[in-house]
Formats: structure tokens, C-alpha cells, sequence
């Protein structure tokens, strides 16, 4: 059975979400799992995609940095699939299709994944030096504290007796930063 997973990084991300579920479609997926979720958090949709899959099956994503977000993960998940008996196919590879079902192409994912975690580094050590560079002109100050700023309602709302939890809940912030706000 094939079954697909698809995911964009924010729900502002519509149209590509709908692109890949298209895609998947296409290449003739039975079942989808779709999420809105950050490749660096938690992604129930892709943790449940995997229970489902069985000996036989193949998972297929569009592109590989919809599945993982670097070579470790990519490689424990593709680890974890070959044991398992499952393949894995990536729709969109550079122009290609990868399955991993052969020899070749694990060998293509894993050279093609190594570099592509090699320019996502180079991509942040040169992000990182350029921020560097606009702090020292003085053009980055970064992001404005978004809890700091309601410090005096956070107060207010702590002395009428409300709670750290419904405070942060109200005002659409981190309990953590209610308590930074408090202290």
C-alpha cells in the first residue's frame, strides 16, 4: 500500500500543503496524513503514519525535507522503515524520484541528504555571520519581547488573583513568560 505524509512548516502554507496532498494523489497514494507542524517539533500526523505502515507498504513524501529536517533524522526514519520492511519513496528529488526499495537509491538518498544538511549549515553559518555584521552596524536589534511589553497588565491581572496559567492563557503567552514578568 502506498501512503503518503505531507506537511508545511504554518497553516499559512495552504496552497503548498494542497500541492503535495495533489502529488500524493498522483503518484497513488490510498492514505494521507497531513500536518501543519515545524520539522523541529513534534509531528503527530507523521508519528501515526508510521504506526500504520506495514511490511510491504511504501511511505511517499514530495520532498525529503518534508519527511526530516536533517541527515540523522532522515536516516533513523529510513533505518527504521527498512527494518520494519516498508520503502520509502520521495516524489521530488532534485527533478528524480528516490525509492529506497533498492540499493541505489538508499545509497542517493544518503549522499543527496549529506549534502543537503552540508548547505542547510553553510545556509546558517552564513546567516549567523550576517547578523553579526547588522548587529555591529546597529541595523539587527532582533526580535521585540512580546511579554515584557504587558508587564503592567500581567501585574494587574496577577493582583486581581488570577492565575500564572489563565494569565499567560489571556494574553496569548508562555506561562514561563508570566513568571519572568512577575519576578
Amino acid at each position: 500500500m502506498l501512503t503518503g505524509y505531507a506537511r508545511t512548516s504554518t497553516t499559512d502554507q495552504t496552497a503548498g500543503l494542497e500541492a503535495q496532498l495533489v502529488a500524493l494523489k498522483v503518484a497513488g497514494c490510498e492514505k494521507v496524513f497531513s500536518e501543519h507542524a515545524s520539522g523541529a517539533k513534534q509531528r503527530d500526523q507523521l508519528d501515526e503514519a508510521l504506526r500504520f505502515l506495514r511490511e510491504g507498504d511504501t511511505l511517499v513524501v514530495t520532498k525529503m525535507d518534508r519527511l526530516a529536517r536533517d541527515l540523522r533524522s532522515l536516516l533513523a526514519v529510513v533505518d527504521d522503515l527498512d527494518k520494519r520492511g516498508i520503502g520509502l519513496r520521495i516524489l521530488d528529488f532534485a527533478g528524480e524520484t528516490i525509492n529506497t526499495g533498492s540499493a541505489t537509491g538508499r545509497l542517493q538518498l544518503a549522499m543527496f541528504a549529506a549534502f543537503a544538511e552540508f548547505e542547510r549549515t553553510m545556509m546558517l553559518e552564513r546567516q549567523r555571520a550576517g547578523i553579526e555584521k547588522a548587529k555591529g552596524e546597529g541595523k539587527y536589534t532582533g526580535r521585540k519581547p512580546t511579554a515584557m511589553t504587558q508587564q503592567g497588565t500581567i501585574k494587574s491581572l496577577a493582583s486581581d488573583g488570577m492565575t500564572r496559567a489563565a494569565i499567560a492563557a489571556q494574553l496569548g503567552i508562555s506561562e514561563r513568560s508570566v513568571y519572568r514578568a512577575l519576578t
